[in-house]
């Protein structure tokens, strides 16, 4: 594409924190007229989108080299927020002299700690209006027609399903006045493309799958806050040669960082350690806290706070201090008092919440690792789905979804006045998740807590299936 050059140093230009102000030109950035520099440059570099004309979130010109033509044209930039999404670059090259163009979506935030995988049936035209979210390095696949998009041969784009097959189609088509000279490679592809064209009558279910190791890619839920029925998200641990395709080097040394000084656990017990960081909003240097804690009537869990004094951002997360246990757990509560809203409550990043009521269900990665109250809890869920959804602002946005929406927001306010009896299950694989017994050493009899056995499916989400754990000291000592 067209200023790539002009594209990276614009970006070295805000890494490091300085904006450079409208209208101070800047090895090729094209200054607006009538636009004050030094307010500009206040700014953070990366706004969230919204619906109001604002002078700042106009887009930047940049002159760039025409890769069709070769001579000048320009590319406009636009540096936002989306939730979820944290923050991407938008841009569009436009050539005036021979008319060409591009689009391009390029995440401008960090890789993501695990990868993500979207399987989407497409049993419906509405199917096809769904919105996506494509990373370059993400990998698009059609099963049924044992169709494949390699990772790095398409830009990141912002699209929907049916604008995902007419870029393939187009992408084929690309070539196919050379194919003709000859061979029956040309007839091949023109039976295919059509094909893939006939995908979009829906006649038959399909399915598209889009895996991305850097967990940066998104498919729309039209019916948040509910589950999707024919959308499965699953996320996975990247592997090494993964890691490397991204450009992230392996710790050498992480055996060394794991061993701490000192093997006494009272000490650990009693120790607040800190050790530097980079904050996961504006990456400037941050301090992160961490604790070990011992719950009562439960176990061990580590505890990791981080602040940031530049932006204030702040971020808690809860690790098991255990190891997984035999069963799992699911521990099911009716609210039925407002006083249940202050029971203390850790989640594990393993640990789906489901409300009956409302027929929601969360998923196990999606709020990660919480040490909170049910409050806290219930309160970060309407956060999540309904002040930080990307589909219910801009034109993404309906009055029918945000209705709905809205609804489940104000279900979520009754639920915490006490106001809506309601259960809420807490569903652990891994065992690892707790709800406070206000009557401990009582039994509760608000609360059942059930131990089940894990199926196959859910030991191999936790990475189970691939553990040996029995006569592996044998094969040590014959090696």
């Amino acid at each position: 594409m067209g200023g790539r050059s002009g594209l990276d140093r614009f970006l070295l230009s805000g890494g490091s924190g300085v904006r450079v102000p409208l209208g101070v030109p800047y090895d090729g950035l094209v200054s607006r007229p009538g636009c004050v520099p030094s307010p500009a440059s206040l700014m953070p570099l990366f706004r969230e989108i919204c619906a109001e004309d604002d002078v700042d979130l106009q887009p930047t010109e940049i002159e760039s080299l025409c890769m069709n033509c070769y001579k000048n044209g320009s590319t406009r930039l636009l540096l936002t927020k989306i939730p979820f999404f944290k923050e991407i670059i938008i841009s569009s090259f436009t050539c005036p002299h021979c008319n060409w163009s591009n689009t391009e979506v390029q995440s401008a935030g960090r890789i993501q700690e695990q990868g993500v995988t979207y399987t989407l049936k497409v049993r419906s035209k509405q199917d096809l209006n769904r919105e996506v979210v494509k990373a370059d390095c993400a990998t698009t696949t059609i099963p049924e027609l044992d169709f494949e998009i390699p990772a790095y041969t398409q830009k990141g784009s912002l699209s929907t399903v049916e604008g995902l097959i007419d870029r393939a189609v187009a992408g084929l088509e690309q070539d196919q006045p050379v194919r003709q000279v000859g061979t029956a490679l040309a007839a091949k592809i023109d039976e295919f493309m059509q094909k893939l064209k006939k995908l979009k009558d829906v006649e038959n279910e399909f399915t598209l799958v889009i895996n991305d190791p850097s967990g940066n890619s998104f498919v729309e839920n039209p019916f948040a806050p509910q589950k999707d029925e024919v959308l499965t998200v699953t996320q996975y641990k990247r592997t090494a040669e993964q890691d490397a395709q991204l450009g992230l080097k392996e710790n050498e040394t992480k055996e060394e960082e794991e061993e701490t000084p000192g093997n006494d656990i009272e000490t650990l017990r009693n120790e607040v350690l800190v050790f530097n960081t980079n904050c996961p909003e504006c990456n400037a240097p941050a301090s992160t806290n961490m604790k070990l804690v011992q719950i009562p009537h439960f176990k061990e869990v580590i505890i990791m706070a981080t602040n940031c004094d530049n932006c204030g951002h702040r971020t808690n997360e809860v690790k098991s201090g255990g190891a997984t246990e035999e069963l799992g757990t699911r521990i099911t509560l009716r609210v039925t008092d407002p006083s249940d809203m202050s029971r203390d409550l850790l989640k594990s990043e393993t640990c789906s919440v489901l409300i009956p009521e409302l027929e929601f269900e969360l998923g196990m990665a999606a709020l990660g690792g919480k040490f909170t109250t049910l409050e806290g809890l219930l309160k970060d869920i309407k956060e999540l789905i309904v002040s930080k959804n990307p589909f219910t602002c801009g034109d993404s946005s309906t009055p029918e979804r945000a209705e709905k929406l809205e609804i489940f927001g104000k279900k979520i306010d009754k639920i915490i006045a006490g106001e809506m009896e309601a259960h809420i299950i807490l569903n652990d694989p891994a065992g690892n998740s707790y709800l406070q017994n206000v009557y401990a050493p009582d039994p509760d009899p608000e609360m059942k807590i059930e131990k089940y056995k894990r199926t196959f499916e859910q030991n191999d989400d936790l990475g189970l299936n691939d553990m040996k754990i029995e006569g592996y000291r044998e094969d040590i000592s014959d090696s």
